[in-house]
């Protein structure tokens, strides 16, 4: 029987391990995967966690990170790639050096503070995220909590948002793409900001307690539509149901916050759902 051979997609992500799968490079090779694209990494830290939280980090050395990305750009025809954890200031401008040479589409996901306000980003790391890394984006997906940090803005109504969004995207970012997270009163909706504010409406929200990963797996399926052909609004919006599957299937595992679901079926999520 002759094999049949295909040349997928390539995406890459450049993050951190978590042991217990729910988020970081699982997450995102994961999202890969149902997207059809072939995943590539560069590991950045490895994270003991669980459901109930992170309990050690140890960083990958700098030098480690770039022989990883190397390896990758000299074989590989990598058609877009994404940033999660990059945890210090060494790690931030080991990638930066190496993506100013990468001509394709860059979502970072700052992966600054947790979804519930944890400080996941050493301090002195948080000037070489603003001024090496978020002017090499295509899109900038940070949630509310790292939207008030890069801006120096509140965010307690949609026009403060609006003002942040502004900010950032002064800093050098093509686009900002603001996440609602587990704000309630947002009501799932993200603001998009290229210029101009756009608001993108959610319909309805989630009810789960399980949504360990929601972040990585947004920009990895950004990335994922990217490395597809897709434009960055059709890439967004995908994305965006994408994970809303995923929160409708989220699974109850562990004693702590679950992580939602990544084998949701593609071919019938809908811009509309």
């Amino acid at each position: 029987m002759q094999a049949q051979h295909i040349t997928p997609p390539i995406a890459l992500t450049i993050a951190g391990s978590d042991s217990g799968g729910g988020a970081g490079i699982q997450a995102d090779l994961r999202a890969f995967m149902a997207f059809r694209v072939h995943g590539c990494s560069a590991l950045t830290c490895v994270t003991a966690q669980n459901t109930c939280g992170v309990s050690r980090v140890d960083p990958i050395p700098p030098a480690g990170l770039e022989s990883q990305l190397r390896a990758i750009q000299n074989d590989l025809p990598v058609d877009a790639l994404k940033t999660g954890m990059l945890l210090n200031t060494e790690l931030i401008q080991t990638t930066a050096e190496l993506l100013r040479h990468w001509t394709i589409p860059k979502v970072i996901d700052p992966v600054m503070v947790s979804r519930t306000g944890a400080v996941l980003l050493e301090a002195d790391a948080i000037a070489a995220l603003r001024y090496d890394l978020l002017p090499l984006a295509t899109l900038l997906t940070p949630n509310r909590h790292e939207a008030r940090l890069l801006s120096g803005h509140e965010l307690n109504n949609d026009s403060d948002t609006e003002k942040a969004a502004a900010v950032i995207h002064a800093q050098g970012p093509a686009a900002v793409l603001i996440k609602s997270g587990s704000d309630r009163s947002m009501g799932g909706r993200d603001l998009l900001f290229n210029g101009q504010p756009h608001w993108l409406e959610e319909g309805r929200w989630v009810d789960t307690p399980n949504t360990h990963g929601t972040g990585c797996t947004l920009s990895a399926a950004i990335t994922a539509g990217l490395a597809l052909g897709k434009d960055l609004d059709e890439a967004i919006a995908l994305a965006r149901a994408y994970v809303k599957q995923g929160l409708m299937q989220a699974l109850a595992i562990g004693q702590g916050q679950g992580p939602i679901c990544h084998w949701v079926e593609i071919r019938d999520i809908k811009e509309s759902d």
